[in-house]
């Protein structure tokens, strides 16, 4: 080949820089296909909405390690933890939308962030869910020293001490929270929510006995009802998790509502082009149907992902996004 001829991977790549140029005043005239057949072009960022450590720095790991070996570029993980995700949007936002940001995070950054904070972003005009990684749902847990041994105990103990029972969640107006109510609503208690700032320090007065109950997630309280440290009396999941067979659903002690589950997702901005969109879609898929993928996830109390489209995932999100809007219009919960 002439040296001086640009390869096809070159070629690619301009089309697809001039495409991106000429769409801010012609939209239709971006090259999808060639933005696609360029892509990557440099190191590829997964940011995650939340600590090192937590559940998406975990997953969004297993989907580098998975990426960089399938696209042969560099694939790193960011971490951008605080306002409830909303920091983790706007670093994705005000990065290029070439497809080489990528966004990493539940699917509550939709349905529960901007009804519980005030937001400078729009969720359903500037995020677009592509692909999602895991799916899990919150526990109930409680400190070991109560007196309830199962969940039939525990609801009969909440009714013997009405308005006396407290519960922590990780934030006020999540679903941590929300949980709650559905609970008061379906079982005719009246138990008081207390909000923190995290699961850490919630997780610490629970097991302090300062605060007897807890709706929290799999991946921090796994460990501490693995150790003793904690007691689990159900699951908000459609299905029993591997991890904790022998803890009961909500369907399976009489509350179907309480079932519905969350998902870790990866997002981007709706105007990359297309093709990019559908090449990142297809490589994680590929990464989440792996046995090995779906092993790890499985540890940490998860399920894989499933490959629903863009656009089921959307649907969903909005869903839910409007029954967590009810629950809190309930309440008369202003955002802070």
């Amino acid at each position: 080949m002439n040296q001086a001829e640009p390869s096809a991977r070159r070629r690619a790549s301009l089309s697809c820089m001039f495409g991106l140029a000429l769409s801010v005043a012609l939209p239709a005239a971006l090259p999808s296909t060639a933005c696609a057949q360029a892509w990557p072009t440099k190191v590829v960022r997964i940011v995650v909405g939340g600590p090192a450590g937590g559940t998406a720095d975990f997953l969004g790991r297993l989907l580098a390690e998975g990426l960089t070996q399938s696209l042969g570029k560099p694939v790193i993980v960011e971490q951008k933890p605080g306002g409830a995700g909303a920091i983790a949007v706007n670093t994705l936002l005000s990065a290029p939308h070439d497809g080489h940001t990528l966004l990493l995070i539940q699917g509550g950054i939709v349905s529960e962030t901007p009804l519980a904070l005030k937001v400078s972003f729009n969720p359903f005009k500037d995020l677009k869910p592509v692909a999602q990684v895991a799916r899990t749902g919150l526990v109930l847990v409680g400190n070991p020293k109560l007196p309830a041994k199962n969940f039939s105990e525990l609801l009969a103990y909440i009714k013997s001490k009405p308005g006396q029972i407290d519960y922590a969640s990780y934030a006020a107006g999540m679903r941590g929270q929300t949980l709650g109510v559905q609970f008061n609503r379906l079982a005719g208690v009246n138990m008081n929510h207390v909000g923190y700032k995290g699961s850490p320090p919630a997780l610490q007065d629970v097991m302090g006995g300062h605060v007897p109950l807890m709706f929290d997630g799999l991946a921090t309280s796994l460990p501490l009802i693995k150790s003793g440290k904690l007691k689990a009396y159900a699951v908000a999941y459609p299905k029993r998790i591997p991890a904790l067979p022998d803890v009961p659903t909500f369907a399976e002690v009489g509350f179907p509502a309480m079932t519905e589950p969350g998902w870790m997702g990866v997002w981007l901005p709706p105007d990359v082009p297309a093709a990019v969109q559908e090449k990142i879609r297809s490589a994680t898929l590929a990464i989440v149907q792996q046995p090995g993928y779906r092993e790890r996830v499985e540890a940490m109390g998860m399920d894989a992902g499933q490959p629903l489209s863009s656009e089921a995932l959307s649907k969903d999100a909005r869903a839910a996004h409007e029954r967590q809007a009810e629950l809190l219009r309930s309440i008369h919960f202003v955002p802070e």
